[in-house]
């Protein structure tokens, strides 16, 4: 394999492609950098075929800490473990990417492995990981419709923006990432801040030029470097079973597809008409040895032709509803009793409820990749359990299409989640899928909104999801809302879009065949959003908005804001401040070194005394500012020191306790007596001296003391006062008279 290497200006940025020095073993290797962000990817395909029925693709994203200059913060392990959430995210991404363009017959194992190896915080890892694949791909011999461009566009203050990364993609309203092919759109991943239809579908149109500019830069590169692509042949038998199987069961099929819909049938109805069409065949041909599988695969594919056929030509579903008519919806909330807030939401046989649950900051997720550290303070888990598809399986290993959907319910809600500022608390939001019929990602979605709600979190707006099908033979097609987990089988396209009733706040594209037109793209978008305000005002029927307060069962957090210079007070030396407004309080207290404190405990009472608390110690005081009730902490000889606010205290002298002489501070105050005070100094090293005199009182009391310090002292032989019987002048007249 030679070493080659092409560059093009894309998006602005120059980006280069090279193969031939790295990875050598592997059927294809391409080092793809964009700026001093390097990625390598291989493909590699197996020699024997395997005996799956379905294409056997697998996709790996693997992020390396060194990639940034980092090392595991793990005082104890430092290898590296299980991929992230976002490693596995980007995976999907790849995957859903490529796989619709490779042929069916084809059933060797693809492997795709992508490995970071450098990133510099403005050129994100996962679009040029895309581009790397598609050439790599390209540059293969494995039969494959490719290449494909890939790219994301943002948008902010009326202008779209190509590829932005770092602090500019943080700023954008929308973040969506696009893999087209010339003419139609594979993919679409996006998160928006409540992004409108036109916004959407103008940054998708102008996506297309950039990608049609990269899809010929890999195929030149293909040119170069690339190798003959194998040929694959369709399955003679598989197509000769398909043929006897509408010829001679066609019946059957049809009324396997009515008892799926209705629910009434399984996979072993299915399984009973294999085993008969196979019992047949032997007794038709005894000298031909009968494939079982594929007569299944034979029956499955008749039993999706009906389906397609139903829908293009009859405009009849599987489940007899219009084209664009949602199933049933039930909507509760606060099915249970204990937890911080929930939503039941069911859409025809899908089900999800969600709950939500409130923490102090603190618990918010901490996040470690390459580029560094981040964290979360909302956080939305999947869970997709055997049962609700009415089958059993493994419980307990969390699946890369759980993650992907947790993921995608997470964006969907992320954008109308209130700041920490607004509302100072950690939110996660686990959706348990009880029923699975289609689309259980939208239906956690809503069920998610309805939990934020009855929690009592401030939601910018209520947020509510769809998933669009189509089914499409030739020019002609049919757009479908609401689809079915059998439409989503035998259909062409499964596409999620979930916003509020201003604009879309996450939308993901799967397609199984070429692509989808800019023109479908904006129907779906149409029908998406009429489906949407409907769920939308099932969902307001139940809650009209967000309960004012949270529950009675979740922490109560407050949050303060404090100078720089004053965390040192709040903490105290040893910590031993910080602990004792805890211990007090019974309240949890963190500091941020931007001087934000977060309060939090299970009683508001002491949540707001910790508050009054610091407020106390970090609040400037001004003179002659008057306090009540301030308490007196100590007594001594020259008078007493006195907290006039929590945490903070300061000196009353003697002199400023009454107008006439005061021998003893006792005869005045006593320890825990209420008095008030009044500023009289705050003095350069920030020491309070207070007094009780008011009015009157005060004028004579500094009178007094002016009066004091303008006269002249009388003379004491050997100074001003009294000689103590231990100083050092005592001592030297002691010994002198002594001496003579």
């Amino acid at each position: 394999m030679k070493f080659t290497s092409k560059t093009l200006d894309f998006a602005g940025k120059q980006l280069t492609l090279e193969t031939g020095k790295l990875a050598k073993l592997a059927t294809a290797s391409v080092v793809a950098r964009l700026g001093d962000t390097m990625v390598l990817a291989t493909v590699v395909t197996s020699k024997k075929e395997t005996t799956l029925d379905y294409f056997p693709l697998s996709v790996e994203y693997i992020e390396r800490l060194y990639a940034g200059g980092r090392i595991k913060g793990s005082r104890w392990v430092k290898r590296q473990g299980r991929p992230s959430d976002e490693a596995v995210l980007t995976g999907r991404l790849i995957d859903r990417s490529i796989r619709p363009l490779f042929p069916k017959e084809y059933k060797k194992d693809v492997q795709v492995v992508v490995t970071v190896l450098s990133v510099d915080g403005e050129n994100e890892s996962d679009i040029l990981s895309m581009i790397a694949v598609s050439a790599a791909l390209a540059l293969s011999p494995i039969p494959w419709k490719g290449p494909i461009g890939a790219i994301r566009m943002g948008y902010k203050d009326g202008e779209y923006l190509f590829n932005p990364g770092g602090e500019i993609l943080e700023s954008s309203v929308l973040d969506l990432i696009i893999t087209q092919g010339k003419e139609k759109t594979l993919m679409l991943e996006a998160g928006g801040l409540q992004v409108s239809e036109d916004i959407m579908l103008e940054a998708i149109a102008k996506a297309q030029p950039e990608n049609k500019k990269l899809i010929s830069f890999i195929e030149e590169f293909a040119k170069e470097a690339g190798q003959e692509k194998i040929t694959v042949t369709q399955d003679e038998m598989l197509l000769d079973f398909i043929k006897k199987v509408e010829k001679k069961y066609k019946k059957d099929v049809e009324n396997l597809v009515l008892l799926r819909s209705q629910n009434e049938g399984s996979s072993s109805d299915q399984e009973l008409l294999v085993e008969k069409i196979h019992a047949a065949e032997l007794i038709e041909n005894p000298e031909i040895k009968a494939d079982k599988k594929a007569i299944a695969k034979a029956v499955e594919k008749v039993f999706f032709k009906i389906i397609r056929e139903n829908i293009l030509e009859k405009g009849k579903r599987p489940d007899g509803r219009k084209v664009d008519e949602i199933r049933e919806i039930n909507v509760e909330i606060d099915v249970l009793p204990r937890v911080h807030g929930s939503g039941l939401f069911s859409r025809g046989d899908t089900q999800a409820l969600s709950i939500a649950t409130l923490g102090a900051i603190r618990m918010e997720q901490l996040l470690e990749s390459p580029e560094g550290e981040a964290k979360k303070h909302y956080i939305h888990h999947y869970s997709f359990p055997p049962y609700s598809v009415g089958e059993t399986g493994r419980v307990g290993f969390l699946s890369r299409r759980e993650i992907g959907h947790g993921a995608l319910g997470e964006r969907a809600l992320l954008g109308v989640i209130p700041s920490q500022e607004v509302f100072p608390y950690t939110i996660q939001v686990s959706s348990e899928v009880l029923a699975s019929n289609g689309s259980t990602s939208m239906a956690s979605t809503c069920g998610s909104t309805l939990a934020l709600m009855s929690a009592g979190v401030p939601i910018l707006a209520p947020v509510a999801g769809i998933a669009m099908g189509r089914v499409q033979e030739g020019d002609k097609y049919v757009l479908l809302t609401d689809i079915l987990g059998l439409e989503d089988f035998s259909g062409d396209m499964d596409f999620k879009v979930a916003g509020s009733k201003t604009g879309i706040t996450a939308i993901q594209l799967d397609v199984k065949d070429n692509g989808i037109t800019l023109e479908q793209i904006k129907e779906v978008f149409e029908k998406a959003k009429k489906a949407r305000l409907f769920l939308l005002d099932k969902m307001l029927a139940v809650i009209e908005e967000p309960r004012k307060a949270v529950s009675e069962y979740a922490p109560k957090v407050a949050m303060v804001k404090i100078p720089v210079s004053k965390i040192g007070e709040v903490i105290g030396p040893g910590g031993r401040m910080i602990k004792n407004i805890m211990a007090t309080t019974l309240t949890v207290v963190d500091v941020e070194d931007d001087g934000t404190i977060s309060i939090s405990g299970e009683d508001m009472d002491g949540v707001k005394k910790a508050v009054e608390w610091i407020e106390g110690m970090t609040r400037e005081v001004t003179v002659n500012e008057e306090f009540e009730n301030a308490e007196v902490k100590r007594i001594l000889p020259f008078g007493a020191f006195v907290e006039f606010l929590p945490g903070k205290e300061g000196m009353v002298h003697v002199s400023q306790m009454s107008t006439g002489f005061v021998k003893d501070p006792s005869e005045i105050v006593k320890i825990g007596d209420k008095v008030k005070v009044r500023v009289m100094e705050v003095d350069s090293q920030g020491r309070i001296n207070l007094s009780m005199l008011f009015g009157e009182d005060a004028k004579k009391a500094q009178e007094r003391s002016h009066d004091r310090s303008a006269a002249p002292r009388p003379f004491i032989p050997g100074g001003n006062r009294p000689q103590h019987p231990l100083s050092r002048q005592f001592q030297r007249e002691k010994f002198s008279k002594k001496r003579y």
